[in-house]
């Protein structure tokens, strides 16, 4: 029932997360403020989701997002953290980024060894590059800027 929802597009600061990303998964990921946490439905599922995303002003990339509490560390507060599929030179906290949601990958699950995970997140990752390659997710890509300035709320 949630998939109605997509695509959703959203923008925002990246700040500074857990540092877990880059330095134990190898799978540097941007989070998302609070602010702009709270600014999605609620209803949203928690899970693996794919999609489109940009830094700044920059290309558009292939991204694959995670929304949810992190079972795996035990979070305490909703997180939504984006691994865009490309190879950055360097940290871009304090940048703007911007995303759109188009397809859902999995649910949410704990893991009981960061290999798993880790392992997991790598076949989210194929599954990612297989679905955004397919002909109308690569228009929602060239669609990337206006479905943005359709979406965006102004908080």
């Amino acid at each position: 029932a949630a998939m109605v929802l997509l695509p959703f597009a959203c923008r925002g600061e990246v700040v500074r997360g857990f540092g877990r990303g880059s330095r134990q998964l190898g799978v540097p990921t941007a989070n998302f403020s609070d602010q702009v946490v709270e600014s999605f439905p609620s209803d949203i599922p928690t899970g693996v989701y794919y999609g489109w995303a940009s830094v700044g002003n920059g290309d558009v990339h292939k991204m694959v997002l995670s929304i949810g509490w992190n079972p795996f560390y035990k979070n305490i507060k909703k997180s939504v953290e984006t691994h865009i599929i490309h190879n950055f030179k360097e940290d871009f906290y304090g940048e703007i980024l911007s995303v759109v949601i188009i397809g859902y990958i999995r649910s949410e699950k704990n893991f009981n060894s960061l290999g798993a995970l880790i392992s997991a997140i790598k076949e989210d990752i194929e599954v990612a590059k297989r679905q955004l390659g397919l002909p109308e997710h690569l228009k929602l890509k060239d669609n990337f800027f206006h479905l943005l300035e359709e979406k965006i709320v102004n908080h």
